[in-house]
């Protein structure tokens, strides 16, 4: 098997630290690299919609929430990990794009509901099958099975990293 530059990267701590272990850089410099590299490429494609990664996440947390494509900005805040603030940016730059629209809650005249709109539900579409095509390119690469493997092994590897929540001053 072909080596890389993570490859190298271990060989010199190993060389430089004997004692120090760096195996868990062989996994986790790789899913580093991937991520990054695959998301640059989705970026680079979402871009042709006018919209960056960030807004793409919005349009398609509304999208998979099903019809009437509605969710309380909280919901939104929620679901993609960010800051009141963060939603707030991306929400303004998409309703000014006429991709989403901000109404007040039916149920709470207090609270607003972000909707999409019929272009924002068309380029959250389109743009998600261009970014899929992105990933399955990628993912051709490898048989089948490996990618259900693979798909498994991320998954087993997420739950044990969500449920180990370790600050880096505890694990010393």
């Amino acid at each position: 098997m072909a080596t890389d530059e993570v490859d190298a990267i271990v060989e010199q701590w190993r060389r430089e630290r004997a004692g120090m272990r760096p195996e868990p850089m062989a996994v986790f410099g790789r899913i580093y690299r991937l991520a990054r590299l695959v998301g640059d490429r989705q970026e680079k494609v979402y871009a042709g919609w006018g919209i960056g990664r960030g807004e793409f996440d919005v349009l398609a947390a509304l999208r998979r929430s099903g019809a009437p494509y509605t969710l309380a900005p909280k919901a939104l805040t929620a679901t993609l990990m960010l800051t009141s603030g963060g939603m707030t940016g991306r929400l303004d730059r998409l309703e000014r794009a006429g991709l989403v629209r901000r109404a007040p809650d039916p149920a709470d005249r207090r609270a607003l509901r972000v909707s999409l709109t019929d272009a924002g539900r068309r380029v959250v579409e389109e743009s998600a099958e261009a970014g899929l095509e992105v990933q399955r390119r990628i993912l051709d690469a490898l048989p089948p099975a490996e990618q259900d493997r693979l798909a498994d092994l991320l998954r087993s590897l997420l739950a044990a990293a969500e449920a180990a929540d370790v600050a880096p001053d505890e694990a010393q």
